[in-house]
């Protein structure tokens, strides 16, 4: 039986954005979930291999694979934007190479990492003088380090949890990651904290954080979040937890 049907515009009329998870993230598909469940608007994830051990040469062994991933994401419609989800790749591979990747699979999206989501998020934010927690090894720490002065901020107090292996950074509860960003806000001359890591989570506490310190906490998916809604256009004022969403 030949049944009739019609066509609509399908899911992501408002806006379709596509997202790029390490294989090894645990983190940010749940941090993600609430700030994007929103009418007309739908967000698709692929995932990209990665190594269990975080370093410079594990980091940039994944730019070979950017985009055969990308092009894993829909592609029947044109996807607004694409955010790829690791701080330390993208600020190892570099943002306009991590770009140039992704736009061979899609052409017409925008592109964002959190490397540049940061950045983009603190001149929002009218920030210069930061303070850094990461869970990095010293290496991976030192080239967060150098986005930022690189940028032409200044990252003016520094604490790593100093690990390497993915699994242990998934696994760094939400208080210890609240007791980091405290010891580094509590600087006087820090304005704002960057929780690096998209595996880290951050979101159960930065607006308690933020409440203490008197000063904005931005992690990277929440910096990442907040861009890839810019660029689509969307709302962002009350979207997601913190300075940054009321800003």
């Amino acid at each position: 039986m030949q049944l009739e049907f019609e066509c609509d515009e399908g899911l992501g009329s408002r806006a379709a954005l596509g997202l790029i998870v390490l294989q090894a993230d645990e983190t940010i598909e749940k941090e993600f979930r609430p700030l994007f469940d929103l009418d007309d608007v739908v967000l698709y994830h692929a995932r990209i291999p990665s190594d269990p051990e975080v370093n410079e040469e594990t980091l940039m062994r994944m730019k070979a694979s950017l985009t055969d991933t990308a092009a894993l994401l829909p592609g029947n419609r044109p996807l607004d934007v694409i955010g790829y989800a690791c701080t330390s790749a993208s600020t190892v591979i570099g943002s306009e190479a991590v770009e140039t990747a992704i736009r061979k699979a899609h052409p017409n999206a925008c592109v964002t990492n959190p490397a540049t989501a940061l950045v983009t998020a603190l001149k929002h934010l009218g920030v210069t003088r930061v303070g850094v927690v990461t869970p990095y090894i010293a290496e991976v720490s030192e080239a967060v380090v150098d986005l930022l002065r690189n940028a032409g901020l200044d990252p003016v107090r520094v604490g790593s949890f100093g690990q390497s292996e993915e699994a242990t950074v998934a696994r760094i509860s939400p208080q210890s990651v609240e007791q980091a960003v405290q010891a580094i806000g509590e600087d006087p001359e820090v304005e704002a904290i960057f929780a690096s890591c998209t595996n880290l989570r951050t979101f159960p506490v930065i607006e308690t954080c933020e409440k203490r310190l008197g000063k904005p906490v931005i992690s990277s998916n929440l910096a990442l979040a907040w861009h890839m809604m810019t660029l689509a256009g969307l709302k962002t004022m009350g979207a997601g937890p913190g300075k940054l969403f009321e800003s």
